[in-house]
Parts: C-alpha cells; structure tokens; sequence
C-alpha cells in the first residue's frame, strides 16, 4: 500500500483494529467536542509565507531539555501499544531512536522498560507517571525508570479519575488476555464504568506532591497537561523545567479549549522560563509548523502514532514520522524558515471564518 499522508494510516488502523479496539483508541469524553476541535483548530490558522530567500538549506534540528532531536516532533505517551502491534513499545522505541527522536514511556506501557530499553538502546526516552496511591509504587517506577537512562519525568496532572468516555463506558472495553501492563500490578476496580486498570491513580495528588517528587529523582520535571495561565503560573513557581500543553486528546474534560488554542496563553504566562510543549491534533508539517510559531518547543505525536504501530510496526511508525518531518521541511521552505530559530508568531494569523 502507498500510504502518502497521515489519514492513510488512521483509515488502515480502522478497517484493521477491532472495533472496541480502534473505539477505545479514537475516543474522546462525552460529545468528543474537545477532541474534534483539537485537530479543527488548526484548520483557522493561516500561514504568511516569505519568499525570495536562500531555502537551499533547511536545518530542522532542536533540543529539548538539552537533548538534540532530528526534528521538533516526538512521540507522547499512550499506553497499551501491544493492542496494535506484538512488540508493542519495543517497536516504537526502535522508532523513535532510529528518527533521532524522544519517546514518552507510558505507565501503561504493555512491554517491561527492561525491554523498551534494550530496544533501543541508544534512544532518547522520557517517563510519563500516574502518581499511585501507594507511594512505594510511585517512588519504585520512578527511581526505576531513572536507572535505566531515562531523562525526563513527565507527570501527567489531568486525570485525577477517568475522564467519562461513553463509547468505551458502551463497550465495558476491557484489555484482552494477550495485553498485560508490564511494569507494576494495576488493579481493575469492581463495578466501574471501564474495565482498565487505572483505579490506582491518586485523586489526591496536589502541587505540594511535587517536593516529594523531587526529593526521589534528579530527572528533570515535566507537567503534562496544563491548560491555563494561573497553572502556568504555579509550575514557574513550583519550578518544574517544562509543560506539556494537553488537553488528553479529548478524552478527559470535553469542551475545554483545543491544545494550540490554549497554547499562548500558556506560553506568556511561563515568559520564557521554561519549555513548552504540545501535544492533540497534530496531522500534518504544517499543524507543527503553526505550534512552533505559536511557542511550542516541540510537539508530542498521540493517535497517529498508533495507527502506524498498526500497520507495521516500527516500519510504520517509521514512515508515519517520516511524512511529517517531510511536510515540516517543505512547509518551512515554503514560509522562509531556514531553522527552527526563524519560525516565529509573524507566520500566522488567525482567520475569521
């Protein structure tokens, strides 16, 4: 098959993937309106090319966290890859190391970050944790994840319970017997209204946790889901070294603001002060292109990321990166941007459709 465009591999990933499957992985909370204007949002903003300059070399290089990536567009944290592929995160690490890119490790994940790491070996991986109820747990999945070379701590702060996901709620979907979460005992709590195994997350959690955490790690703290400037403002405060701009791909608090909608005001708020990230709706070069000139550092790949592990595993997860890192070369090209240093808020404007 010729897949040219990210759409391709989300169609395949559908025809493909058990229903309950794909409903669980392309669902969003109540009317999903969150997660459909995560991606039509961008659809607003236009571009302001410039033109007439020497585009003969395109550098889409950055860093992040002081890590050199090939180019700003890096994989989030989704759990339970083994749904889509039998290597499951092995596959995508291999991905994301041969992309020169970071991959998020998910608490969920479906293979051991034993595994995950001899993968991919010489990859740049971050943890993502759901702060437990049990602390112990907590302070092990950290400080075992910091052995093994991980470099970041991303804390993911929008779920203090699950978001109200009708169709799964529909599906009482549940993982099936060939899918285990490898890195912990998660517990599947009686009668809820879905049968994953996150009843264990801590509604309790608050930013005074967040000494705690520093006390048990050295990795830099990264806070995933942040959507306001007053709790901008408060991760300046915490000192936290970045923020992840994410509304859950829709699938937490329906009707809250689109991801880049929410993203300058976010920006502004830390001044400078720490990085900013963004994750939702990404589909195409240009989607990046309107995040970085809107202040993102980099962007974090949810969904799409699935639908190529679906199709091929780590070649398809591959090809999936590669599509985009050639729509942002062009769509630099095309706006006068010979490196990530000249792409700025003058290429965009919003339209008043």
């Amino acid at each position: 098959m010729n897949f040219i465009c990210l759409a391709d591999f989300k169609a395949y990933a559908k025809e493909n993937l058990p229903k309950s499957t794909w409903e669980f992985i392309e669902g969003g909370a109540d009317e999903c309106i969150t997660r459909d204007e995560n991606i039509s949002a961008y659809k607003k903003i236009r571009l302001r090319p410039r033109y007439l300059r020497d585009m003969s070399v395109v550098d889409t290089r950055t860093t992040i966290q002081g890590s050199e990536i090939s180019f700003p567009v890096c994989i989030g944290p989704t759990g339970f890859h083994c749904l889509c592929w039998p290597d499951g995160e092995q596959s995508t690490a291999k991905a994301a190391q041969a992309l020169n890119i970071c991959y998020v490790s998910s608490t969920f994940s479906t293979c051991s970050f034993e595994d995950i790491v001899s993968s991919a070996p010489n990859g740049l991986r971050w943890f993502q944790i759901y702060i437990q109820r049990d602390k112990q747990v907590t302070k092990q999945l950290i400080q075992r994840a910091e052995t093994l070379g991980y470099k970041a701590l991303v804390i993911t702060v929008d779920t203090p319970v699950i978001g109200n996901r009708l169709q799964d709620n529909r599906n009482k979907f549940s993982l099936p017997l060939f899918v285990k979460i490898k890195n912990f005992h998660a517990s599947i709590e009686e009668n809820s209204e879905t049968l994953l195994p996150v009843s264990d997350i801590d509604p309790s959690t608050c930013w005074k946790d967040l000494a705690w955490i520093r006390r048990i790690t050295r990795m830099p703290i990264i806070l995933k889901g942040i959507l306001t400037r007053e709790d901008a403002e408060l991760a300046v405060s915490h000192n936290v070294q970045g923020i992840i701009v994410s509304n859950h791909g829709g699938r937490q608090l329906d009707t809250v603001p689109a991801t880049i909608d929410a993203l300058s005001e976010v920006v502004n708020a830390v001044q400078g002060k720490m990085e900013v990230y963004l994750d939702g709706g990404i589909h195409t070069g240009t989607d990046v292109l309107k995040a970085l000139a809107l202040g993102a550092r980099c962007i974090f790949l949810g969904r799409p990321i699935l639908w190529g592990l679906t199709y091929k595993g780590e070649e398809g997860v591959r090809q999936v990166l590669n599509i985009l890192k050639k729509e942002f070369h062009k769509s630099m090209i095309f706006t006068g941007c010979r490196s990530i240093s000249e792409i700025s808020q003058d290429l965009v404007q919003f339209s008043r459709l």
